[in-house]
């Protein structure tokens, strides 16, 4: 028993040193970021806030803005990668965006981690934080009518610090080149199928982070090996304070209470779902292109043969995916859950 004691004081003592290691590695970061358009001044206490980072996402930048407008952010925050296709000029002008370059690699930043932990310390800390990827649209039971004030609310009223959702891949019903629908309509009318599982999640020690997978990318691409498959589940909602930082990208966070407050799909807490839109015709020359850049995984060299696989463009529909109509079907599939959470018509946004 006293060793058991011993090795749990040992394991604690650890993390904290890896949180502080993570904040200062960030703060670090943050002194290379090059302000574009620096509007924090106008953030207000109530604020919910929007962190991001990007590269060449013209394409998504208004749907990705319009549905966060639309659900409640009041700020975003973007650290813009050396874009080449005018995204920082779509954005530069917006009175609700603050804008920095970084001009740093992207993997060696801990995949922008590092970037959006120093602007989570500077700007972050008593708000609720939003961080997501451009390709990640969130949705969570109700969102249609209540926005995300009443949300925290209700996660500030049962004293939960985050809320965890599940990150569900879109795809068309034919190859990934030929999307279902044009380039100006809904991501979820271009990619209007997913699987509804099944999807398996396990805890890993001594973080007590969850992995949550399954889903199309593990059907298709590590049938052989479903280790591999990618992470699904994510903290993309957190009240920010002092200490907390993400560890892999916003799958897992310290200190590792947070952690504890997700357990993916079919966990009746209140949750969410990222709708994923990874699988936009881009991805074919994203994946060439990431063959040379070498900057989404950690060993390049191990996922080679998945980038080339999506090189070729394949289909991912098969009998068993189903279209997708509306958040309140994610959740009657539980692949979210409302909790206790109202949601009942209360307003019209």
């Amino acid at each position: 028993m006293e060793r058991g004691r011993l090795r749990t004081a040992w394991s604690a003592y650890r993390l904290r040193w890896k949180r502080r290691e993570l904040i200062w590695r960030a703060i670090r970061s943050g002194r290379k970021l090059s302000p574009l358009a620096d509007r924090t001044a106008a953030i207000r206490s109530d604020d919910i806030l929007l962190f991001a980072t990007m590269r060449n996402e013209a394409r998504r930048l208004p749907e990705f803005m319009d549905h966060y407008r639309a659900l409640g952010v009041r700020h975003f925050l973007i650290v813009d990668n050396d874009s080449s296709d005018g995204s920082a000029d779509l954005l530069r002008g917006q009175g609700d965006v603050s804008l920095w370059r970084a001009t740093g690699s992207y993997r060696d930043s801990r995949f922008g981690m590092d970037w959006l932990g120093a602007l989570l310390f500077r700007h972050g800390i008593g708000h609720w934080c939003l961080t997501v990827d451009l390709d990640e649209l969130l949705v969570y039971p109700g969102c249609q009518t209540r926005d995300l004030a009443e949300l925290t609310a209700d996660l500030v009223s049962r004293r939960a610090e985050a809320m965890g959702a599940l990150m569900l891949d879109l795809y068309p019903r034919g190859p990934l080149d030929r999307p279902d629908a044009t380039e100006k309509a809904a991501l979820t009318e271009q990619l209007p199928f997913f699987d509804a599982g099944p999807y398996r999640c396990r805890i890993q020690q001594p973080k007590r982070n969850r992995w949550v997978q399954g889903g199309p990318r593990e059907r298709a691409f590590f049938a052989d090996d479903p280790r591999r498959a990618p992470t699904l589940n994510k903290l993309p909602l957190v009240r920010w304070q002092r200490g907390y930082v993400y560890v892999n990208s916003t799958h897992s966070m310290l200190p590792p209470r947070l952690n504890d407050l997700y357990d993916g799909p079919g966990d009746p807490r209140l949750s969410g779902v990222l709708l994923h839109g990874k699988f936009l015709p881009e991805i074919v020359a994203k994946s060439q292109e990431e063959l040379t850049r070498r900057q989404h995984f950690a060993d390049p060299d191990a996922y080679a043969d998945y980038h080339r696989a999506l090189t070729d463009a394949p289909v991912l529909w098969h009998a068993g995916s189903v279209r997708y109509e509306n958040p309140a079907q994610l959740q009657a599939l539980g692949l979210m859950s409302a909790g206790d959470f109202v949601t009942a018509n209360t307003h019209n946004r």
